[in-house]
């Protein structure tokens, strides 16, 4: 069984840093890029940034670029995500999720196979 297990959500205050982890089991996701999404109420699920698994490329949003950085470390099969320089704006559920395409970056959330159940996260200004 597939899971994406999120961590390390909270209320920070704007400026402030957070390390968000995804812990995957289940299956390898060698060939799979791994994607981190959010969610503001009453918004769309908003993509955030990705990695190819396998090689460590990434992509992130403009919003986000500069800002968060997101990594991998395979012998613990986990995903990161670091949020430095918060603004109340970053406030959303935050989702991780597995993306099966083998090359390329996808920004679509229905591109993505498996999902995290999410951790909020929550700036004030």
């Amino acid at each position: 069984q597939v899971q994406l297990v999120e961590s390390g959500g909270g209320l920070v205050q704007a400026g402030d840093s957070l390390r968000l982890s995804c812990a995957v089991s289940g299956r390898t996701f060698s060939n799979y890029a791994m994607g981190w999404f959010r969610q503001a109420p009453g918004k769309e699920r908003e993509f955030v940034a990705v990695i190819r698994w396998s090689r460590g490329s990434t992509y992130s949003a403009g919003s986000v670029k500069g800002r968060f950085t997101i990594s991998r470390v395979n012998a613990e099969n986990t995903v990161y995500l670091q949020m430095n320089s918060l603004k109340p704006e970053d406030t959303a559920v935050y989702y991780c999720a597995a993306d099966r395409a083998s090359f390329g970056f996808h920004v679509r959330a229905s591109d993505y196979e498996y999902w995290g159940q999410g951790t909020q996260v929550t700036v004030s200004s």
